[in-house]
């Protein structure tokens, strides 16, 4: 069935974006580990975050709304990529809850930020009626959104203006070969970035693996997003960590878009009197062409649904496209040329 990220939240599904903001100030309020000492609250407060990242976002939310948590993560929705504009969109949380706090609130801790005081020696923030605020956001406003729906800057009204900002997305080249693009794999990346300590001032180094499922068929250039995945930083939101799919060289094909496209190598011979070729298909199966047209340098012959897995519907394929390279020699010896000029046409 999936998550039930409505329910998780606490509101209706046509609730508005003010609700979703509203929902999770207080969820996120209430379940934050360092608040609450139940055993599930690390749990919960993970729910939370993720249920926010995918509602906030209207791309993933309408996705969600149509297909539910299995086609959001699993590429089911129409339209879109995993850079949500591509035709695979596919969505992965990135598993750090306190980022997405952060992130909202404008700092790590908004219980000492904004409250200030100790209540009963219960913590920061005293009475959780204290944290569940309603109403009008005490914290500020978003003032804008970057295209995974999350926000760029915001003003925070408590002790002057704060203006934070995220950082640029890093890009990284995953190469693949056009073997897994036609089989499909799973791709682990391991990245090394800077978190933030509780102290909300210095930062630890810390390793993470990302783990990056290729769909069949996926075109070069497709691009893979981890939001915030990059170094944390007191005034700053962690840039994303965005992974751009490129082809490995192969020794026998390349490929333009789902086709694949085989060179076969011919003499002067064999373009002007015909012959038989064997081709390979990405696949590991054979095929024999028999050509009996006069082959000329450059000329194609189709060889249908032997390519690449179509992105928006893997079960069809592109075609396999022999490119025919004529091999002409450097010389020929006198008697050769004499027998040309006899037989062949002088235009």
């Amino acid at each position: 069935m999936g998550k039930d990220y409505y329910k998780i939240l606490g509101i209706a599904k046509g609730a508005a974006d003010e609700d979703i903001k509203k929902a999770y100030r207080k969820q996120a309020l209430k379940w934050h580990p360092d608040k609450n000492k139940a055993a599930n609250a690390e749990e919960k407060f993970k729910e939370i975050a993720e249920a926010y990242e995918v509602l906030s976002d209207p791309k993933k939310r309408e996705i969600y709304d149509q297909y539910g948590e299995e086609g959001l993560k699993g590429g089911g929705g129409p339209g879109g990529g995993p850079d949500g504009q591509g035709s695979n969109f596919t969505y992965t949380f990135h598993g750090d809850p306190h980022a997405t706090f952060a992130t909202f609130f404008g700092g790590a801790n908004p219980f000492e930020m904004f409250f200030g005081r100790k209540a009963n020696g219960r913590g920061p923030g005293g009475d959780d009626e204290d944290m569940e605020v309603d109403g009008n956001d005490p914290f500020g406003s978003f003032t804008s959104f970057n295209l995974n729906g999350f926000p760029r800057e915001r003003h925070v009204g408590v002790g002057g203006a704060q203006r934070r900002k995220q950082d640029p997305a890093i890009h990284h080249e995953l190469r693949v070969s056009l073997e897994e693009v036609f089989h499909g794999c799973t791709k682990r990346m391991k990245i090394s970035r800077k978190r933030m300590n509780p102290d909300g001032r210095t930062t630890r180094t810390e390793d993470k693996i990302l783990t990056i499922e290729i769909k069949r068929g996926w075109k070069e250039g497709t691009k893979i997003t981890f939001p915030r995945e990059g170094d944390e930083s007191p005034n700053t939101i962690p840039a994303d960590i965005v992974f751009v799919i490129k082809d490995k060289p192969h020794p026998h094909f390349r490929r333009e878009g789902s086709d694949i496209v085989y060179p076969v190598k011919v003499s002067l011979r064999q373009s002007l009197c015909g012959c038989s070729v064997t081709v390979s298909t990405i696949d590991g199966k054979t095929c024999n062409m028999k050509i009996t047209d006069v082959i000329k340098p450059g000329m194609r012959q189709i060889v249908a649904g032997q390519g690449l897995p179509l992105p928006k519907n893997p079960e069809q394929r592109g075609d396999l496209v022999v490119e025919f390279d004529v091999n002409f020699p450097e010389t020929l010896p006198t008697n050769a040329k004499d027998v040309l000029k006899r037989h062949l046409p002088a235009s």
